[in-house]
């Protein structure tokens, strides 16, 4: 069942980051913590930076491994789903970071491991 290949993965990853620094603004985020903005334009900007660094046909330096890409896709979707229960977000902003955190979960999960060469 796991079909999300890197191929397809790398096709997402550039999207996402530019709806990760524009959604905030476009949602109104921060009405419960000003953080709520700030942190997903920050992680919008990181996630663009490593996919420009990640080693797929989509990467521009390819100098980091797919695997640690996975890796940090992994920790910032606990980040995000831990988020609004450490910083007191409520309402849209907490679920912003809810529905981000779990659909990050989701592509991770959903990963299917390359073949062996």
């Amino acid at each position: 069942m796991k079909f999300v290949t890197k191929r397809i993965h790398a096709f997402l990853d550039y999207p996402v980051a530019v709806a990760l620094v524009a959604l905030p603004f476009l949602l109104g985020l921060g009405s419960s913590n000003p953080l709520a903005l700030y942190l997903s334009v920050t992680t919008g900007v990181a996630a663009f930076v490593l996919t420009l660094l990640t080693d797929h046909h989509l990467g521009v330096f390819r100098v980091i491994p797919y695997k640690f890409h996975l890796l940090v896709d992994f920790l910032v979707a606990i980040l995000f789903i831990a988020t609004p229960f450490v910083l007191s977000f409520n309402g849209m902003d907490a679920f912003y970071y809810w529905i981000n955190g779990v659909a990050v979960l989701i592509v991770v999960g959903l990963h299917k491991p390359e073949p062996a060469i």
